[in-house]
């Protein structure tokens, strides 16, 4: 009695398998055990093996097709009898038409690939490419075309010797899992076959393939039509997919190259290892102009005289903390009352910089967020800085012979160019003449 193939379940929130792959043709003896076909799933891909003794027979769904749990996919009978699936409860109501008849007498018998399964959340399989086209020799091992899941790419592989002699789908077109995609002879092929699904429709084949015709379906190449090499593939519909061979996909990823970007230059898919080298020779673009993020001015006095004027404010005016007089300094370079924080390697203090005399500068409470800061490196042996934007904008002081670089960072939103380029003017005039910027 034949043995049904069915589409296994292989989680509980799958209701369809990707056939990546057959491993077995119709014709072709199994055993128990032997690895049939695999299966990709939205996290792996599974082999799924033979459980009868037997011969393959009537593989309903191609590599690349996606099925529906439990759906039969293939029959292992007793003998090679019948390579072409049953048809379904409604064929036997149904009769091909002439046209249809006459694509499936053109399609030869041979050795069926099948649209492997990987998933049982999978019903059908997107081909990506052929690798081999019809009336080429194939040996078992060689990678016959290419399968994209919502995974990854699987190239799948001849599992016997021979010619091609049909290819029933294109790349770019779905087919359902454990649908006959291919047909490989033993013989070479005086008329090899290149039809699409559409073209194919849903009229039986014979010995391998068995689907209907539909009524607008396009008509199949006649014998001597057929190419007896590769024809042009069209670039297959992706819906935004890229889609790239699994070795193209790692060295892209490896060289930090993006095939996103062969699509938008219009070079077609799918892409492969010698793809790389035009995506490498493509123009770079040019980026976009930003808005500036952050300001950075820079001032060099080549003496100051800040210093002696802080010895002359302590003994004269008995103002004795420098730091005050360095926050009034910026505050009234920024032009308006503002709270400054005086920071040195070693501690950070805040004032309240009234608009008025430096006499009238208070210490305020600690806690207060600053409108300016000012960096006190004197006494360090930091010449320059380039510290990016910080919550406010910050003056740093870096001594530089007998003279000083004052440094202004802030982002571009704390103040505009004039306001940036007229802070750190005012401020440094007062450090190199305190005397003449008094108020």
């Amino acid at each position: 009695m034949p043995h049904e193939v069915i589409m296994p379940a292989l989680g509980m929130a799958q209701d369809s398998g990707l056939i990546v792959a057959w491993h077995k043709a119709p014709g072709d003896e199994v055993a128990a055990g032997d690895v049939l076909f695999e299966v990709e799933t939205d996290k792996a891909t599974m082999e799924v093996e033979a459980q009868a003794n037997g011969v393959l027979s009537q593989v309903r769904h191609e590599a690349g097709a996606d099925v529906p749990v439990g759906e039969v996919i293939a029959m292992i009978g007793t003998s090679a009898e019948a390579t072409a699936p049953a048809p379904s409860d409604g064929d036997a109501a149904s009769t091909p038409s002439p046209d249809a008849a006459a694509q499936a007498q053109e399609i030869p018998d041979g050795h069926g690939v099948i649209m492997p399964a990987l998933g049982m959340a999978q019903d059908s399989g997107l081909i990506v490419a052929w690798h081999k086209g019809p009336g080429d020799e194939v040996a078992s091992g060689d990678v016959l075309f290419e399968v994209e899941t919502d995974k990854s790419t699987v190239e799948v592989e001849a599992d016997t010797n021979g010619f091609v002699a049909a290819l029933l789908a294109e790349a770019g077109e779905e087919a359902p899992v454990g649908e006959v995609i291919a047909v490989i002879s033993k013989e070479k092929p005086n008329a090899p076959v290149q039809l699409s699904r559409s073209a194919l429709g849903d009229a039986p084949a014979p010995a391998a393939v068995a689907q209907p015709a539909e009524p607008e379906a396009k008509a199949a190449p006649t014998a001597t039509e057929a190419p007896t090499s590769a024809p042009a593939q069209p670039e297959p519909a992706t819906d935004g997919r890229i889609l790239a061979s699994p070795k193209a996909r790692r060295l892209a990823l490896e060289q930090g190259l993006d095939f996103a970007r062969l699509a938008e230059a219009g070079h077609p898919q799918p892409y492969h290892v010698a793809d790389l080298e035009t995506l490498r020779t493509l123009p770079t673009k040019a980026p976009e102009p930003a808005a500036a993020s952050a300001r950075r001015l820079t001032a060099d006095l080549a003496s100051e005289g800040f210093s002696e004027f802080a010895a002359w404010a302590r003994d004269s005016a008995g103002l004795s903390d420098a730091a005050a007089l360095l926050a009034g300094f910026a505050g009234a370079s920024l032009g308006r009352a503002a709270i400054v924080a005086v920071e040195t390697l070693s501690a950070q203090r805040l004032y309240q910089v009234p608009r008025g005399p430096l006499g009238d500068v208070t210490e305020a409470d600690p806690d207060s967020p600053p409108d300016l800061c000012l960096r006190d490196l004197r006494l360090s042996r930091i010449s320059g800085v380039d510290l990016g934007p910080e919550d406010c904008p910050t003056l740093t002081l870096c001594a530089d012979g007998f003279g000083l670089v004052v440094t202004l960072e802030c982002a571009a939103h704390s103040l505009t160019a004039r306001e940036a380029v007229a802070l750190l003017s005012n401020f440094a005039a007062r450090m190199e003449q305190p005397v003449r910027h008094l108020l």
